[in-house]
């Protein structure tokens, strides 16, 4: 049976919970790691994983889980545990603050908040995720509450959705660059561009490499 591109995260998630700390991820924790809604749907993922035996499932233990077949392999009763290097395809995306889809807001100090994901929902590989406030960017599929992935980087090209920082204040939008100024555009009508002038504080803190959208 084939893993979805969710089971296998979940895998590799377990895998390096188990490496890591040397215990599995409780049902709870995964459903808070991949944004699910309920438990139920971590437990369903789980029995998914177990008939395809990925896993074993001890009866009577919280985090009873054992690992049969690593990450991104084909799975099967006595396959070996996870290979060096097999947790490589996970990342641990620190929440940052908030990022404002309309008029800039100011990024709130950073927290012990974290997923854990594969490197296949992102492109590139992000460096931390910020909370999108506001609805400037719904053209581009970017809504209010969503969890953008941010790779970091002061260079872009316009055409690019970015990042960036005027006067202290962080906002999400698409580029334009021309040659005396440079904008940044709404993907909402209901909203103006951003003009950046003479003397403000600008500068681009990332590129956006896509979003995850926690379940409401």
């Amino acid at each position: 049976m084939d893993l979805t591109d969710t089971q296998q995260a979940i895998l590799a998630l377990i895998a390096q919970r188990i490496e890591c700390e040397g215990l599995p991820p409780s049902q709870t924790e995964i459903a808070r790691a991949f944004g699910f809604k309920s438990v139920r749907a971590a437990q369903y993922h789980l029995e998914a994983l177990e008939q395809a035996g990925a896993i074993e499932r001890l009866p009577g233990k919280m985090r009873g889980i054992r690992i049969l077949a690593a990450p991104g392999a084909s799975a099967g009763a006595g396959d070996s545990a996870v290979p060096p290097g097999g947790q490589e395809q996970l990342l641990r995306l620190p929440i940052l603050g908030r990022v404002a889809a309309g008029l800039p807001i100011g990024a709130d100090l950073p927290s012990d908040d974290y997923v854990v994901l594969d490197k296949v929902f992102f492109s590139p590989a992000p460096d931390y995720l910020l909370k999108v406030q506001g609805d400037s960017m719904i053209d581009e599929g970017i809504f209010d509450g969503d969890l953008i992935g941010v790779h970091r980087t002061r260079d872009a090209r316009s055409g690019q959705i970015v990042v960036a920082r005027i006067d202290e204040e962080i906002t999400v939008k698409l580029l334009k660059m021309g040659k005396d100024r440079i904008r940044l555009l709404p993907r909402n009508p209901d909203y103006s561009p951003i003009e950046v002038l003479p003397g403000q504080d600008f500068a681009i803190e990332g590129l956006y490499c896509g979003l995850l959208r926690p379940n409401r």
